[in-house]
């Protein structure tokens, strides 16, 4: 789920980037240093804007300029029980995994419908049903997440399409 939050994040700037438009610059690097990020338990999408920047303060040693930014950003936070599109990356005998955007998702084989079987004999690997359903490298699932752990700079989800409207998406 996307949200807009309100953050806070220290910026540094060197010496030789003083002067008139010191301000420009500081939110150029808050913006290359944030988005795209995990900063936690969700990704940082965008920079909405700066709203205070804080007075520069002079680091002792190298002189660098120390600012405390205060920003607004669109941030996306996956919720256990939350229905997500993604595309499946790898197929194994044990489930596959998914991408949806910068979230990475294991389905594990026991968390599909018992009507789904995996085909090792298909090239490429797939599960698949025997009729309309074939989840392949490439394939776009509706997934249901029903765990969630976060590392440092990086989350995971292991998902279900165990349900009603999950599964493949018919193109």
């Amino acid at each position: 789920m996307f949200f807009l939050h309100n953050l806070e994040r220290t910026v540094t700037l060197h010496p030789s980037y003083f002067g008139r438009n010191m301000h420009d610059l500081v939110t150029t690097k808050l913006v290359k240093d944030v988005e795209g990020t995990c900063a936690g338990d969700y990704y940082v999408i965008a920079v909405m804007d700066t709203f205070d920047v804080s007075e520069g303060r002079i680091l002792p040693g190298n002189g660098m300029a120390e600012f405390t930014v205060h920003y607004r950003a669109v941030v996306w936070r996956p919720f256990k029980g939350e229905v997500i599109d993604a595309i499946a990356q790898t197929v194994n005998p044990h489930g596959f995994f998914a991408q949806a955007g910068p979230l990475r998702l294991f389905v594990s084989a026991h968390l599909m419908p018992d009507e789904i079987k995996y085909d090792a004999s298909a090239t490429p690997a797939q599960f698949t049903n025997n009729a309309d359903m074939v989840i392949e490298q490439g394939t776009h699932v509706r997934i249901r997440i029903i765990g969630m752990r976060a590392e440092v700079g990086d989350m995971w989800a292991i998902g279900s399409i165990n349900g009603d409207f999950l599964g493949c998406l018919q193109a």
